[in-house]
């Protein structure tokens, strides 16, 4: 039975709820991050916040949660025409994809991922993909999950197991499993403390969170909150 985890963690709503489940299952945890060129840095201060506040506000969580890596690939950002790295117009592209993807993005971080946790004895990667409330990013999907979940287990000659908490759910039903993790002290830390809008908004306040309230990521967190909230009535 496995009893260590690293999680990809962002500091967004998704990987925020993926951490308080490795937390809740796992005897030891860690976190890596990326900071990959992305056009702006408040997901990357919004990590440190909610690591901060899952310390000292969730003390059965706080002995768990171990050491906090944070990984500079910002090549990623040079070498992408993204507008998550660029500052460009949202739209979507001919291939049928929205420009928010950075190819090769997930795949790229999951390899340094598996690396990380081979060398501190981390048996179980974390990551809150999703191919149900997505904006259809092939590395996303559970097929590439389990691709890479071979090609690390064979590369490394160790055997990995690559989790997916949100693969098969949708927004509102991750507010809910926040819900049933942490209670309304974790749905209000995710509230405040975690960010997804891609423009980097933090000016405007609406119930499920900051942001601009009209991005893809926005859009997206809205309706799942306003699911939730209608079902939690």
């Amino acid at each position: 039975m496995h009893t260590t985890a690293l999680v990809l963690f962002s500091g967004g709503q998704d990987s925020t709820t993926c951490l308080a489940e490795a937390l809740d299952k796992y005897e030891r945890v860690e976190t890596i991050g990326f900071d990959y060129g992305q056009r702006h840095s408040i997901e990357l201060e919004a990590r440190r916040t909610v690591l901060a506040h899952l310390r000292e506000r969730f003390p059965h969580w706080a002995a768990r949660l171990g050491e906090d890596h944070l990984i500079n690939v910002d090549v990623l950002g040079r070498i992408s025409e993204s507008s998550l790295t660029q500052d460009i117009a949202f739209e979507m592209q001919a291939n049928g994809l929205p420009n928010t993807f950075v190819p090769g993005r997930n795949l790229l971080f999951l390899t340094l991922a598996g690396a990380l946790a081979y060398r501190r004895g981390l048996a179980v990667i974390v990551t809150g993909v999703c191919e149900t409330d997505f904006s259809g990013y092939p590395d996303c999907r559970d097929d590439t999950m389990k691709a890479m979940q071979l090609a690390l287990s064979l590369g490394m000659d160790r055997r990995f197991v690559i989790e997916t908490p949100l693969m098969w759910i949708d927004k509102a039903a991750t507010w809910a499993m926040a819900q049933r993790l942490g209670g309304d002290a974790l749905v209000e830390l995710i509230i405040e403390d975690t960010h997804t809008c891609y423009l980097g908004d933090r000016g405007q306040r609406h119930p499920w969170g900051y942001g601009c309230g009209h991005c893809p990521a926005c859009e997206l967190r809205a309706r799942g909150w306003e699911r939730y909230a209608a079902s939690s009535r």
